[in-house]
C-alpha cells in the first residue's frame, strides 16, 4: 500500500527535513505534495532524486490525501490542519497549536503510542516540542523501572 502525502511548510527547514526523512525511510508514497505560502509557490524542493514544486497551501484541496505532515507555524496550522483533517487526511502536526487540545493526542511514539487510539476525534496528532521529545525518550526506561513522579528542568 502507498499513500498520498502532503507536507505543509515544505519550503522551511523543518518541512525540507520531513521530506528528507520520508525519502530516507522509504515511506510508501504514491504522491508527495509540497505545500507552502503563496509567496513560495513554485519553489523547488528535493524529494530524493525528484524536485517538487511547492503549491499554494491556501488553494490546495486535501481530498484524497492520506497523511499531512505539518510544520508551517502555529497560526497557519490552526487554520489549515482542521481543513485537511475534515477532508479525511490524518494530520501529524509539529507546531505548538494543538499540544494542549484535549481532542488531539500528544504523542511521542517511543513513550506513549497507546495515545494514538484517540486520534480519530480530530484526525490530528500533535507532538511535544523537540527538546521535550528527547528528554521523554531518555526518561521512559527510567520511568518504567522506577516510576518517575516529577521532573524539574
Amino acid at each position: 500500500m502507498s499513500y498520498k502525502v502532503a507536507v505543509v511548510g515544505a519550503t522551511g527547514n523543518v518541512g525540507r527535513e520531513m521530506l528528507n526523512i520520508l525519502h530516507e525511510r522509504n515511506f510508501p508514497v504514491s504522491e508527495v505534495v509540497a505545500l507552502a505560502s503563496s509567496r513560495s509557490v513554485g519553489t523547488e524542493i528535493s524529494f530524493g532524486d525528484e524536485d517538487l514544486k511547492s503549491q499554494d497551501l491556501a488553494k490546495y484541496d486535501f481530498k484524497g490525501t492520506d497523511f499531512v505532515f505539518s510544520s508551517p507555524g502555529a497560526k497557519v496550522s490552526a487554520e489549515f490542519s482542521p481543513i485537511a483533517a475534515a477532508a479525511g487526511a490524518i494530520v501529524i502536526d509539529n507546531t505548538s497549536h494543538f499540544r494542549m487540545d484535549p481532542d488531539v493526542p500528544l504523542v511521542v511514539p517511543e513513550v506513549n503510542p497507546e495515545a494514538l487510539k484517540n486520534y480519530a476525534k480530530s484526525n490530528i496528532i500533535a507532538n511535544p516540542n523537540c527538546s521535550t521529545i528527547q528528554m521523554l525518550v531518555a526518561l521512559k526506561p527510567l520511568h518504567d523501572a522506577a516510576k518517575i513522579k516529577r521532573v524539574v528542568v
